[in-house]
């Protein structure tokens, strides 16, 4: 657990941050710890005097070109510690989070265009500012280069070394044709329907999003579902968080209140949004998926069935009660005539005296 002294607010703060221990790195100022509980410390953009405010650095660069940024080391602790600085690529965890490569991984993108010291002194609850350079190498391609830069402290817990680290995300963006687009891939569609006959059922959607353009992007998908020509149509829209270049997001979406017609057209149109820089001058590239399903209205099917026996059922009866009394009346009206033929044979008959 980490300590903190109310005499010292700015721990508390370091405390809330994020930590490079499993942990991604935070885009703006962050504190860890390694072993020890009263090692805390933060890393954060910074100019010539101090921490500047940005939560991370963001940079456009033409191929061969470099430019100096500063960072700042604030140490919390008690006493002086010796942190090693390290940049590497960057990227993002299945959860969004932004992080940078193992210190045992290889960088071969953005990583390899910063250089820092390797290690800088910071006294108790003393800050430092330390410069680096990123160059953009001559041959690079343009758009998004991500890059992380931390300040890490390595502890030996018996046979095994931990390293904690703390950084912000550098993002670098090499200048040329900046292509935003996201690719749809795996589009399935499911019918949920509702066993209320006079309810309309749900569309579920899953696909995969892939960043197949050289910009980190976000995207706003918007889902359409409709029966045979177009009718019943129901809209909705998913959104597609940050995606670096080469990455790929998990979607799903739904669509309420869709009647099951047989047939239904589902549609997806994804367009994507630049993340950071000027968008005004990229190509942006939405793009469509579609895919068909069969909804039978089972529920409105059945009750039909029973609505139509059921009509057949008073039909017959009706039917029947009709016949029923129809025969009453013949038979009332053959007795009656054989009543009068009796009454009239009665009345001519010859009397005996």
């Amino acid at each position: 657990m980490i300590r903190t002294s109310p005499r010292t607010p700015l721990r508390l703060l370091a405390v809330l941050a994020a930590v490079f221990v499993a942990v991604p790195i935070a885009p703006a100022a962050a504190a860890a710890q390694p072993t020890t509980p009263t090692l805390t410390w933060a890393v954060q953009p910074a100019n010539q005097q101090g921490p500047d405010g940005r939560r991370w650095v963001e940079r456009t660069l033409d191929p061969g070109q470099a430019v100096t940024e500063h960072l700042a080391v604030r140490n919390f602790s008690d006493g002086t510690v010796v942190f090693a600085l390290k940049a590497a690529d960057g990227y993002l965890t299945d959860n969004g989070r932004f992080n940078m490569l193992a210190s045992n991984q290889q960088s071969a993108d953005g990583g390899t265009w910063i250089r820092v010291q390797q290690t800088v002194s910071v006294g108790p609850r003393q800050t430092k500012v330390v410069p680096f350079t990123i160059t953009a190498p001559h041959n690079t391609t343009p758009g998004d280069h991500p890059a992380g830069i931390a300040a890490a402290v390595t502890s030996a817990g018996g046979t095994v070394a931990v390293e904690s680290r703390v950084g912000f995300r550098v993002m670098l963006r090499a200048s040329g044709t900046v292509t935003a687009s996201l690719a749809i891939n795996g589009l399935t569609a499911r019918y949920e329907r509702s066993w209320n006959p006079f309810s309309a059922g749900t569309v579920h959607l899953r696909y995969t999003t892939t960043n197949d353009g050289n910009v980190a992007v976000a995207g706003t998908g918007r889902t359409t579902a409709a029966g045979p020509l177009g009718l019943a149509a129901r809209r909705n829209t998913t959104n597609v968080e940050e995606t670096l270049p080469g990455g790929s997001r998990a979607v799903e979406g739904r669509l309420d209140g869709v009647w099951s017609l047989g047939r239904l057209g589902t549609r997806v149109d994804l367009t994507p949004a630049i993340v950071g820089g000027d968008p005004t001058s990229a190509e942006t590239r939405p793009t469509t998926a579609t895919v068909t399903i069969w909804a039978l209205p089972w529920p409105q099917l059945s009750l039909a069935a029973v609505l139509a026996v059921l009509a057949l059922a008073v039909r017959h009866t009706l039917r029947r009660r009709r016949r029923r009394l129809a025969q009453l009346i013949a038979d009332a009206r053959d007795e009656g005539r054989a009543e009068a033929r009796k009454s009239a044979l009665a009345d001519g008959a010859p009397q005996a005296f």
